[in-house]
């Protein structure tokens, strides 16, 4: 029998009336796994490939023959809006069969989640922390929400590997499992996985189910892919080249320069979007801010009508819905501003183009990104913007070295010539999150004796690091400052001060988030900010400028009028966690003298300049550069977390020794320092002492409890210190470059 015929009739129906001229071959695999195995199945496959069908056709094919007698699969989605998106399309496709689907998350209407409650049934969309809730809140219904569970579909799984959130997705399938004694078949969907063994073995933790990946060969696609450099003002590189270079763009690329704007990546942006449906990706809210207010100034300077919209997560939910409307709708064409909200995989229909200013941090996002377009049978195109001041003309190293542009060649090169992506981060020590699941179990199932609590919460596979002796000291410590309290027979429950946090809605994620106030204009909700300004400022929120005329600090309110101008925006710090193999493709790029086909003009001539700069002072060569008199610089294109912990083995281990002074960094890119050693001295001192035996702990600073993940506060400090040294600074990767294997 083959697959199609394997499927019910409804989805048959489906197929035909999408005009499918066949199967994809990730469906036939997908199906092929869910049919005729008992798996666990890791899809993973190019964006618009129809990953989401391949899970759900035969699951609901499975419901259709043996309806279950509770909801038989949750959905887990990483937003909103994906899972809102995912709501429309499996409601099309379940109408016919009478498979209700339901949604849950911060947005859905509390009548639409009571009737679930009430008829527990069909498919569940949820996301981690809304699930969390769930099993907060609803701990007694639980079997009965989830009795007949059969599978857990859990979508774009690599967002959720890097971190705690994706330890919480992790943990709470499997405490929901343990409640219902249930065990559900995981199917996770991705398509930028960079292990996929691993990844499969994630997947499975405490199943006791192997892991089917299906091998799918990805049939050969065409990017059209063009790269730009821009300084924000005054004259570009390739005008300040003696002789004209030509564009290296791929075919049907655009080789003409920029308008004449204020900034003129901004005006080529604006140009290039005109009579098309684009996205902008940007690498943080503020930025996101900033451009689409630059560009909303243009039309306007232009007298053009706006057709700017902006997407990213302090948006209120009706910006962002709105926003995705009008990118879905066909006769529309308007360019959206965004964050990683629209990196994922929302369908907003058929965009022709997406920009990405600057660089992003990963080839993963780098490959979301580009995947947002090349839908409905066009190829997928990207234009990055890559923008610098220029140097001053006494400039010298490290500034002069265009830092983005390398960055931004580096991550399309290693997808071109490797097919290599991220791949999870499997060896943190996840305290933070252990606090996170122990109070939510307590808070849930109520007293408990502390050996059952540890049972439940140790047993969890994201916690296979996490000692007996680890645990207990986190239980001691939680006991003295009252977020656990002992009752008269020795059992434990959720103390006074826990209870604040756990009744908190904030308590439901594991990600930081700052202290945010809700901005108002009349009745309309805007979004939220940080640090609200003195009444009579101005603040940028929903790509406009807004007059403050009233702060509820009691109530986090902001009330504000719009106003005419620009002003930067503040939503917190956007770090990024760069991996170590980009850093060292960079150098690469600095080294080589090829050249690469999507390469315009502007950033032809940068790189030649940067290219050129390197040789002469000997970066190309060496790690360690003298900048004049006793000014050293330190290149060690390390990634981030490696790049870490060599600041702090320098400050630590070596500044002793090397009377190294005014050590100053930028992460990840260099360290400056002044030192009255000559290089040879730098570099035998620091192979000597990273040949000696170094405990991680060593390289946490005297007195220092570095927090860096949201409940950190609330731990022991050794454990805080210990999950830092352990978990999070790359140690292997530094001393593999301090002693002498990279360092030169």
């Amino acid at each position: 029998m083959s697959i199609f015929d394997r499927y019910a009739p409804f989805i048959q129906d489906f197929i035909y009336s999408n005009h499918w001229e066949a199967l994809r071959a990730i469906q036939v695999a997908a199906a092929d796994a869910i049919f005729n195995t008992d798996d666990n199945v890791l899809l993973s496959a190019s964006t618009a490939s129809g990953k989401t069908e391949a899970a759900f056709f035969p699951i609901l094919t499975l419901f259709s023959e043996d309806m279950p007698r509770s909801v038989g699969a949750i959905y887990i989605g990483p937003l909103k809006a994906l899972i809102n998106d995912q709501f429309m399309r499996l409601n099309d496709l379940c109408h016919e069969a009478h498979i209700p689907v339901w949604h849950w998350h911060g947005d859905v209407a509390y009548s639409h989640k009571q009737k679930l409650i009430k008829t527990p049934s069909g498919i569940l969309q949820i996301t981690p922390e809304s699930l969390e809730a769930l099993l907060l809140h609803k701990h007694a219904d639980i079997g009965r929400l989830f009795g007949d569970l059969r599978f857990i579909v859990i979508d774009e799984i690599h967002s959720l590997l890097r971190g705690d959130r994706g330890g919480q997705t992790l943990c709470l399938i499997e405490r929901l499992s343990a409640m219902a004694y249930v065990n559900p078949r995981r199917i996770g969907l991705s398509a930028t996985i960079g292990d996929p063994e691993s990844t499969g073995a994630i997947l499975s933790a405490g199943t006791g189910r192997k892991t089917t990946i299906p091998r799918i060969e990805a049939k050969g696609v065409k990017w059209r892919l063009s790269m730009e450099h821009f300084y924000t003002h005054g004259e570009q590189a390739a005008d300040m080249e003696a002789e004209p270079l030509e564009a290296m763009a791929v075919l049907d690329m655009p080789t003409d320069r920029a308008p004449k704007h204020a900034e003129p990546g901004m005006g080529y942006i604006f140009e290039h979007t005109k009579g098309r449906k684009c996205l902008v990706f940007v690498n943080s809210r503020e930025d996101c801010e900033a451009v689409t207010t630059t560009l909303r100034q243009y039309s306007e300077a232009n007298n053009e009508p706006d057709r700017f919209l902006i997407h990213h997560g302090n948006l209120s939910a009706s910006y962002r819905e709105t926003a995705e409307a009008v990118m879905k709708d066909e006769e529309q064409y308007q360019t959206t501003v965004t964050t990683a909200t629209l990196e994922l995989g929302i369908d907003i229909g058929r965009l022709e183009r997406a920009f990405q200013i600057d660089a992003p941090f990963t080839v993963s996002s780098f490959l979301q990104r580009m995947g947002r377009t090349g839908r409905r049978d066009l190829p997928p195109e990207m234009w990055f913007v890559i923008r610098e001041e220029e140097p001053e003309a006494r400039a010298m190293l490290p500034v002069t070295i265009p830092w983005a542009l390398l960055q931004a060649i580096a991550l399309v090169q290693l997808y071109r010539e490797e097919r290599w992506v991220e791949p999870p981060k499997l060896d943190r020590f996840p305290y933070s999150l252990l606090y996170h699941q122990t109070m939510s179990t307590l808070a849930s199932c109520g007293e408990m004796s502390p050996t059952e609590l540890a049972s439940r919460v140790l047993k969890l596979s994201y916690f296979h690091q996490i000692t007996q002796d680890d645990y207990r000291l986190l239980l001691k410590h939680l006991i003295e400052i009252e977020h656990i309290q002992k009752t008269d027979k020795g059992w434990l429950i959720v103390g006074l001060a826990g209870e604040r946090v756990t009744n908190s809605f904030k308590f439901y994620a594991v990600f930081k988030e700052n202290e945010e106030y809700t901005v108002r204009s009349q009745s309309h909700e805007l979004g939220t900010i940080v640090s609200p300004p003195p009444v009579g400022d101005k603040i940028a929120i929903a790509g406009h400028v807004w007059l403050v005329e009233e702060v509820d600090h009691k109530r986090h309110l902001v009330y504000c009028e719009q106003v005419k101008g620009k002003v930067p925006a503040y939503f917190g710090l956007c770090p990024g966690d760069i991996n170590t193999k980009v850093l060292t493709r960079m150098r690469e790029v600095l080294r080589e003298d090829a050249n690469y086909p999507y390469m315009m003009v502007n950033a032809v001539a940068r790189l030649a300049e940067a290219r050129r700069t390197a040789t002469n002072s000997g970066l190309t060569d060496s790690s360690l550069i003298c900048l004049g008199g006793d000014m050293w610089c330190l290149f060690p294109w390390l990634g981030t977390y490696a790049f870490m912990a060599l600041e702090r083995f320098l400050k630590v281990k070596c500044a002793p020794v090397l009377k190294l002074k005014a050590i100053d960094s930028s992460k990840p890119y260099f360290i400056q320092f002044k030192m009255s050693a000559t290089k040879e001295e730098f570099l035998q001192t620091v192979k000597m002492l990273a040949a000696q035996p170094l405990e991680p702990m060593e390289l946490i600073y005297p007195g220092e409890v570095p927090l860096f993940d949201k409940y950190d506060e609330y731990l022991p400090e050794l454990l805080v210190q210990k999950g830092f040294a352990y978990g999070i600074l790359g140690i292997e990767e530094m001393l593999r470059f301090a002693s002498g294997k990279v360092l030169n």
